[in-house]
């Protein structure tokens, strides 16, 4: 919060820079190009991103050297132990400077500060403080807070620490880019010279292949003579094994018939019991359809309470807001009574101040009541009646 005389001070400079920003976002030209100041005004601002890069430089290389002598001493006492992990922090930090700014020199050098792209986005810029800086101002003139600005700096913080995220995630895409490329280089020579072995491989495969060729029809013909007198002795043993069969068949003929009898007792049982298994089934239904019909009447019960309470909950937040409103309008009223009071008392005070210096003057000069002919005219009257006496 801000007190009335810090208000208007504020204010009265936040106006003269709105005014400022809108004059000048009427007066800067579209572009600077083909204009005869056109080179000045790069190498000025070339000039002052290098200055701004040497000076961390120099920064950078005083806080390495003070390091350095930190080191030659005695590093065992507290104080330089302390000191040296301060110029650490500092160094880090001035490291990190100095890396955003060596990449905003670069890309201040890959691009033209005369195009009119630059331009559009110094309007913007413009534009975005502008309505910051008139936002601010109206806070400040309806509420004396400026909370307005604090949000705006904050999300413009984190918008351009999002954007440098971004960018230095798109340069470790790049540095990963080229090493991929290299290792694809590496493993491309490395898939060739496998080739060439495996060409190599498989010409000597050939060359085995002829021999297995050769081997193999020696073997089929050995392999078929053994296959012929192995089918005579196969034939002998399943005719042999066909008769254990046939009587195997018999038996399992007379254990089908036990087994369909057994079916047909088992089956009985199981419609027996399956008819009273669906009366149970129907009566389980009809008691689910009724506990159902049960429960969605709670439900609609419940659903109208809630819709009744909803309601209430409405009015009374209407209700709260237009009580809420009657108190504001109060406040400012007996605030509005106690400043014109206070502002009649102040008043009456000076013109009472006003009226006794005044009164002093009138004595002092012999000014209208206490002029010295009106003192000498009541003198000569009380000499003449104590002559008469």
């Amino acid at each position: 919060m801000l007190t009335g005389v810090d208000a208007i001070h504020v204010s009265t400079v936040l106006e003269d820079c709105a005014d400022q920003l809108a004059i000048l976002g009427k007066i800067m030209p579209g572009t600077y190009e083909n204009r005869p100041d056109a080179d000045e005004f790069v190498q000025e601002e070339i000039g002052q991103l290098v200055e701004g890069q040497r000076q961390l430089e120099s920064k950078y290389e005083s806080l390495m050297s003070k390091k350095q002598d930190l080191r030659q001493g005695d590093v065992r006492t507290k104080s330089n132990l302390q000191k040296m992990m301060d110029t650490d922090r500092d160094i880090q930090a001035t490291g990190g400077d100095l890396k955003n700014s060596t990449h905003v020199f670069g890309r201040s050098l890959k691009q033209n500060p005369l195009t009119s792209d630059n331009i559009t986005k110094i309007q913007e810029d413009r534009a975005f403080l502008e309505r910051v800086v008139c936002n601010t101002l109206a806070e400040i003139e309806h509420r004396g807070t400026y909370e307005s600005l604090v949000s705006a700096v904050r999300e413009e913080r984190n918008r351009k620490t999002g954007l440098q995220d971004t960018i230095l995630k798109e340069e470790e895409g790049r540095r990963k880019l080229k090493t991929l490329q290299k290792q694809l280089v590496d493993v491309k020579k490395e898939k060739e010279v496998e080739i060439q072995h495996r060409n190599e491989m498989i010409a000597h495969l050939k060359d085995q292949l002829q021999e297995m060729k050769a081997k193999t029809n020696m073997e089929g013909k050995y392999i078929q003579k053994c296959a012929q007198v192995s089918v005579a002795q196969t034939l002998k043993r399943c005719t042999m094994a066909e008769k254990g069969m046939k009587d195997e068949l018999e038996s399992l003929r007379n254990k089908i018939d036990e087994e369909t009898r057994v079916n047909a007792e088992v089956e009985s049982f199981l419609q027996t019991h399956q008819k009273i298994l669906s009366q149970k089934v129907e009566y389980w239904m009809e008691k689910y359809e009724k506990d159902v019909d049960d429960m969605q009447i709670k439900l609609k019960v419940l659903e109208d309470a809630e819709k009744k309470d909803l309601a209430r909950i409405a009015e009374l937040k209407k209700l709260y807001e237009e009580y809420e409103q009657v108190v504001v309008e109060d406040r400012i009223d007996k605030e509005k009574a106690r400043r014109k009071a206070q502002q009649e008392e102040i008043e009456l005070k000076n013109a009472t101040k006003l009226q006794a210096w005044w009164r002093g003057v009138m004595v002092r000069r012999g000014l209208g009541p206490y002029s010295k002919k009106k003192k000498k005219g009541k003198k000569g009257k009380k000499s003449g009646k104590k002559k008469k006496k």
